[in-house]
């Protein structure tokens, strides 16, 4: 019972991380993505490693899963046939939405239509008042006429979203009995179960895309347990959520929503690890793979978290670690506009067919292309060659571009690196610059596929002079699984302005958020020696539109104090905005607790420093590399599994290794440190 795994699905390829407790053994392993059923490809790689006799399966004690079905089945409209029911009055407020365009400057582009159509929208004669009494009883029949209303429809999922149900869910709770009674096989999502806060048209869109998505995942997850089990019968299965951490099954398929951002937040967890290990608190992430390229800053070793966020054109209102996504992945297109001018993305090849070098089908250039014709990527192909890699067809892509542009194949191949490094350094501006954060005074941390062949580039041209390259980057989602922790949330919506007369009702909530958290342990059967809780009030001056987000310790959430809460705030508004106003009145918007259960993981053995000798790195061999449109420099090429810590290495220089390709520029100075990890100073 040793073994823990981590399974990552990606665009492109499934990513394994296994680490065997007892012996501190670490494998990785990668296989194909299969779009049309996700479990394929896991279920294949983990075949692929009991076929190689590495593992034993039977002393597997957890397999931690990324899964994209959620994201997948939202892009694709995928999911369930949803009915939704409401209080009289509300029928069409989830298509009214916020009267907000999608786009400041467009006046043609619309939202995305309602994933409910009206006539499957309902209505419930009830209404609950701001203050959770009861203005109008739910009665028998309105009971009745609600599950008449959703058999008819022929709907195989519900949403329930009443006003003011984040108050008091009686009314959502009577409705869901009577339902489940009349029609046990229908999935039904109550709004006070998925994100019990105030702003009710996010709340209502969160639960609609809940229900939406859990006949699709629960068929999954069902389906994925059971082969599981039959592989591993000792294992227990984790599911990430996009607040980093893991659910059991039973929790992913009563709330996917919490699945829809999951593989970034697996990134950043493993990141975080990553950083640790290394001793470097201040790092801006950039995780590149076959489809976007996903950035995410982290300051003292933390993430901040996001709660609304937008999920194809859809409002959501869920905790989510803070990243930025571009479409900047080694899939993607390079085509040109109207104007004539070449865009690289958001489109993408994807797994199926992939870039024209994978020899299968595709035919659009691509940025994978690009790398290969200019000797970024080894001619053998991936995964150590075990993937071909086709340079003819590579270059056969580019040519229509190079014709239309007038230029070499080469200097259009490095074009649209430089388009695409491009797009990935805006989004990097968003989360650091825009946010009043120097990147220059953070370390580049890329990871992915395809991230520390291009980081080099990223960094200098955003002026960012150090990389830290983890061990088994285009790993480090799965690795960022196997070191998740288990995670659960509960919040407590009350508006309360901060004043002495308030702080019993704020000490009251905060005391049945533990209780909350302490049952969850119980059921979770988390020991006492590894538990931790995590509590926070969102605040905001009143009248403002949106809160700040301000913690709190354990003793401090026993016995908060006023003056201690606005000092933090104030503190929070500072540091946010450049000022804070004491005067002003503040308000509590919301009250959380994050409950975290330790589990053992592999972070302390990798952090020893492994014995090796600081002899000078030889290279494998040397190949011509383009580092411009011009012309190509005779360049060495490593091989990253015989680096050993202490070595250095100048560039120019490719570092190759099964997961990925680190690219040095000329006079790029990199170290092996202790724990295998790349520490890289950039040229100017």
């Amino acid at each position: 019972m040793s073994w823990i795994i981590g399974v990552d699905v990606g665009g492109t390829f499934t990513d394994f991380h296994l680490y065997d407790h007892d012996s501190g053994e670490l494998l990785i392993h990668k296989t194909p993505s299969t779009p049309d059923n996700p479990a394929t490809a896991v279920l294949r790689g983990l075949n692929e490693l009991a076929q190689a006799g590495d593992v034993d399966f039977a002393a597997v004690s957890r397999l931690s899963h990324g899964t994209t079905v959620a994201t997948n089945s939202l892009i694709q409209r995928r999911g369930g046939k949803v009915a939704l029911l409401v209080t009289e009055g509300f029928r069409d407020l989830l298509e009214i939405g916020r009267q907000t365009r999608p786009h400041m400057f467009s006046f043609q582009q619309d939202y995305p239509s309602p994933l409910v159509p009206r006539e499957r929208r309902f209505e419930a004669a009830e209404r609950i008042l701001y203050d959770g009494s009861v203005h109008r009883p739910l009665d028998q029949d309105a009971i009745d006429g609600a599950v008449a209303a959703v058999a008819q429809s022929g709907a195989d999922c519900l949403a329930i979203c009443l006003i003011f149900g984040f108050i008091n869910p009686d009314h959502e709770r009577q409705l869901r009995q009577g339902l489940r009674a009349a029609l046990p096989d229908l999935h039904i999502s109550i709004s006070s179960e998925v994100q019990p806060e105030f702003r009710e048209y996010e709340r209502l869109s969160t639960t609609v895309l809940n229900a939406y998505l859990q006949p699709v995942m629960g068929n999954y997850l069902s389906e994925f347990e059971d082969q599981v089990s039959a592989l591993m019968p000792n294992a227990s299965l984790g599911i990430n959520q996009s607040a980093g951490g893991l659910m059991t099954p039973a929790r992913a398929r009563q709330l996917p929503i919490r699945t829809a951002l999951s593989g970034p937040a697996a990134g950043v967890v493993g990141a975080v690890d990553t950083a640790r290990a290394a001793g470097v608190p201040n790092v801006i992430t950039l995780d590149m793979g076959g489809t976007s390229a996903d950035v995410c800053l982290i300051r003292e070793l933390a993430a901040d978290v996001a709660y609304d966020r937008w999920i194809e054109g859809y409002p959501v209102r869920l905790a989510s670690v803070d990243v930025n996504a571009v479409g900047a992945g080694g899939g993607s297109i390079a085509w040109f506009e109207r104007d004539g001018l070449m865009k690289v993305g958001p489109q993408s090849a994807g797994a199926v067919p992939g870039p024209a070098c994978y020899g299968q089908g595709g035919t659009e250039p691509t940025v994978s292309d690009a790398n290969l014709v200019l000797g970024r990527l080894s001619p053998r192909g991936l995964l150590g060659g075990g993937m071909a890699l086709s340079e003819d067809a590579a270059r056969t892509s580019l040519a229509a571009s190079a014709e239309r542009l007038g230029m070499s194949i080469e200097r259009t191949a490095h074009g649209i690196l430089g388009i695409v490094v491009a797009n990935m350094v805006r989004a990097i501006r968003t989360i650091s610059v825009e946010r009043g954060h120097d990147p220059r005074e953070f370390v580049l941390l890329p990871f992915g596929g395809a991230g520390p062949l291009h980081a080099a580039d990223v960094a200098r041209a955003i002026g960012i002079s150090r990389m830290l390259v983890p061990p088994a980057p285009g790993i480090l989602c799965a690795r960022g699984l196997v070191v998740s922790d288990l995670r659960e949330s509960f919040v407590i919506s009350r508006l309360t302005p901060l004043s002495q007369e308030a702080m019993t009702d704020i000490e009251a909530n905060l005391g049945q958020l533990a209780q909350q958290a302490a049952a969850w342990f119980d059921q979770a059967e988390v020991g006492a020696g590894a538990r931790d809780a995590v509590y926070s009030l969102d605040m905001r001056y009143i009248g403002q539109n949106y809160e700040l987000q301000v913690e709190l310790d354990d003793s401090q959430a026993q016995l908060p104090e006023l003056s201690l809460l606005r000092e933090k705030f104030f503190a929070a508004h500072e540091r946010n905005y450049g000022y804070h106003n004491p005067e002003d009145p503040v308000e509590v918007v919301n009250l959380r607790v994050t409950a975290i259960g330790r589990l053992q993981g592999p972070a302390e053995a990798v952090a020893e420093a492994i014995a090796g000798v600081a002899t000078e790195a030889v290279p494998e061999h040397r190949r011509p590399v383009w580092f411009d449109g011009d012309r190509p420099v005779d360049t060495p090429v490593y091989d990253r599994d015989k680096l050993l810590p202490d070595q250095e290495l100048m560039g120019p220089a490719v570092i190759e290794q099964l997961d990925a390709t680190t690219l040095l520029g000329p006079g790029d100075c990199c170290r092996v440190d202790a724990g295998r990890n790349l520490m890289v100073e950039l040229a100017p």
